[in-house]
């Protein structure tokens, strides 16, 4: 089994987003706790082409410490976007994406579908700030259409998709609690718009336990289409992000899930917020390592 260190790690250390330093501060912290495959993220225009400009050190850095970066996100709202030009920007800097994710030899490209362009009435799913266990109240503009929104991310996700298979990747989206595709038939049905092979999905067993899923069926609804997998655990109340092991997940089911569909990629430990953050990632490890080879992974 591949493993690797989520980028939920730098956020929950640093914030969101790190700065450029604490980006290379925190590479060499998930170096230490004994990864050698990492994730990577450029969040909105700003960041993303922060890291764009540093890609060739950041690369270089990478390869000193023995760290190879697997997935990368660009992480564009705009993406999703109701306004045209909002997401011919994203197009752009999706680009840049590809460019940063073809140097550092990454196995996938990921997107998210992001929350409704509803007014929420205090917290939003996800803002400056990352956490978990929210509760959402909302008011639905009246010109609001659904029609149109998934037109926009049909749209987005195509392109996305197409620009990945030509630059030799693979696309995927995490579908995540609050956000517009947020479960596994979401995404299903997705993929039946978007229509290629090449757009897959991210197993975030965290948010999809707390979606009240049945983890093992996920995993057969999706076969193959599953690109990649973020592992962390909780009791489905709220889309905590605890080690592996603490919660509800139906280890044994995802995994036998996935042997059956020939899964080769990563499994990513994608533990956040949480004030034992290194201890848990470490429990991590060691728990999914006993599943995998208790189900002959």
């Amino acid at each position: 089994m591949k493993m690797s260190c989520c980028w939920l790690y730098a956020i929950s250390k640093y914030g969101y987003p790190p700065s450029l330093a604490d980006t290379f501060r925190v590479l060499k912290e998930m170096k230490a706790l004994g990864f050698e495959n990492v994730e990577l993220e450029g969040v909105r225009r700003e960041n993303l082409m922060a890291v764009y400009e540093k890609r060739e050190e950041l690369k270089r850095f990478c390869d000193g410490e023995g760290l190879k970066v697997i997935n990368f996100c660009p992480v564009l709202p705009g993406s999703v976007s109701l306004e045209r030009h909002e997401r011919e920007e994203a197009r752009e800097l999706f680009r840049r994406g590809i460019e940063i994710a073809n140097l550092f030899g990454c196995a996938t490209i990921q997107a998210d579908s992001f929350t409704p362009p509803l007014e929420f009435r205090g917290e939003s799913p996800y803002g400056e700030n990352i956490s978990f266990g929210k509760r959402f109240s909302v008011e639905v503009d009246p010109g609001f259409e659904w029609a149109r929104q998934w037109e926009a991310m049909v749209e987005s996700f195509s392109f996305f998709t197409a620009e990945a298979r030509k630059a030799g990747l693979r696309f995927c989206v995490e579908p995540r609690v609050g956000e517009l595709l947020s479960n596994t038939d979401a995404i299903l049905r997705m993929m039946d718009a978007v229509g290629d092979s090449n757009f897959g999905a991210v197993l975030d067993t965290a948010h999809l336990n707390a979606q009240k899923e049945i983890l093992a069926l996920s995993v057969e609804k999706l076969g193959q289409r599953i690109f990649y997998v973020h592992a962390a655990d909780n009791d489905s109340r709220a889309n905590d992000h605890l080690a592996a092991g603490r919660g509800t997940v139906d280890w044994d089911g995802v995994f036998q899930g996935l042997k059956k569909h020939g899964f080769a990629g990563y499994v990513a430990v994608d533990v956040g917020m949480v004030a034992d953050l290194d201890a848990q990632y470490r429990e991590s490890v060691e728990f999914l390592r006993g599943v995998a080879a208790r189900n002959g992974i």
